[in-house]
């Protein structure tokens, strides 16, 4: 099941470089491409604020 980005997010900018399959897109609160993320994680673990959740 993929991650989701929710509004706490900061875009600072942490999470969209550890994506191994590059699955995270800019803008004010970013967001991730369910079709493109493996569940991995390590979005999850790179987040400061904890906007990233499995879904």
């Amino acid at each position: 099941m993929a991650y989701t980005i929710d509004d706490s997010c900061i875009a600072c900018g942490a999470c969209p470089t550890e994506c191994p399959v590059d699955a995270i897109a800019d803008g004010d609160i970013y967001s991730i491409a369910a079709d493109k993320c493996t569940s991995c994680g390590v979005c999850a673990d790179a987040c400061p604020v904890g906007a990233i959740k499995e879904a």
